[in-house]
C-alpha cells in the first residue's frame, strides 16, 4: 500500500493523471476519482473531455474485464460507484455547456419483480459509457415505462427481470408500444438471469443483453444505426 500513499495526484501531468485515474477507477477509489476530476477541471479541461477521456476511458477497461471474467460484480459495482462520484461533479457542468450525450435510456425492473442488482449495474455502466440514464427502479407497470419514455424523449428502453414469472410482462410492455404506434421510436433492450436470445426475439425486443458490458456495446451499436438512419432519412 505504501506506493499508493506516495502518489500526489496534483503533481502528475495530465497524461499520468488520467492513467492513474484509470487505475483508481478500476480499484473503485471514489475519493481519488473525485479529486482527479476536480484537478482536471481546474486545469481547464472541458467537462465533456474529462467524462470521455478519464471516466469513460477507465470504465471501458472495467467493462472489458467484466465481460472476460477477470472482474466480478462486486468489483464492477465499486468501480461504478467511483465513477458516480466523478459524474456528480461533472453533471451540473455538462448541463451548463450543453455537452452531447450518446443517447438517453429509461431503465427499470418489470412489474412484480423487485430484483435490481443487474439493472443497477447496467445503469451505472451505461452512464459510464456516456449515456444519460433515467432509472425507474423496481416493479414497473407498462404505464410507468411509457410515461417516462415520452417525458424524457428517450432513445432506449431497458427492462430487466430475474423471475420466470415476471418475464412475460416484458411482452405486455412491448405489445402496448406496438398498439400505441410507438414501437419504432425506441430501441428495446431486455436482460436478466432467466432470459435468453430466443426469448428476446419471441417478445419482439431489439436485443437481449446477457450482462452489463454487452448492454453497453449493444446500446452503442443500435444508437449508431439510429443516427445513420436519421441522417440518411
Amino acid at each position: 500500500m505504501s506506493d499508493d500513499d506516495d502518489i500526489i495526484l496534483a503533481d502528475l501531468n495530465d497524461e499520468d493523471l488520467v492513467a492513474q485515474m484509470f487505475d483508481d477507477l478500476y480499484d473503485g477509489m471514489k475519493e481519488e476519482i473525485e479529486e482527479g476530476v476536480n484537478i482536471l477541471i481546474e486545469r481547464g479541461w472541458e467537462p465533456y473531455k474529462v467524462l470521455t477521456e478519464a471516466l469513460v476511458g477507465g470504465m471501458t477497461i472495467v467493462g472489458a474485464d467484466f465481460r472476460d471474467g477477470i472482474l466480478f460484480v462486486p468489483e464492477v459495482l465499486l468501480a461504478a460507484n467511483a465513477m458516480k462520484g466523478g459524474m456528480a461533479i461533472l453533471k451540473p457542468l455538462l448541463a451548463e455547456t450543453g455537452a452531447p450525450t450518446i443517447g438517453k435510456m429509461v431503465i427499470g425492473t418489470v412489474k412484480g419483480d423487485i430484483h435490481d442488482i443487474g439493472k443497477n449495474l447496467v445503469g451505472m455502466m451505461m452512464e459510464g459509457a456516456g449515456f444519460e440514464v433515467i432509472d425507474l427502479g423496481i416493479n414497473n407497470a407498462v404505464d410507468g415505462y411509457i410515461e417516462a419514455l415520452e417525458k424524457e424523449k428517450a432513445d432506449i428502453l431497458g427492462m430487466s427481470a430475474l423471475l420466470t414469472t415476471t418475464m412475460p410482462y416484458m411482452k405486455v410492455v412491448i405489445d402496448t408500444l406496438v398498439e400505441k404506434g410507438m414501437r419504432e421510436d425506441y430501441i428495446v433492450l431486455v436482460g436478466g438471469a432467466p432470459l435468453n436470445e430466443e426469448f428476446g426475439r419471441a417478445i419482439g425486443a431489439d436485443a437481449y443483453c446477457r450482462d452489463a458490458a454487452v448492454a453497453v456495446e449493444t446500446a452503442k451499436t443500435w444508437m449508431a444505426r439510429k443516427h445513420n438512419r436519421a441522417s440518411a432519412g
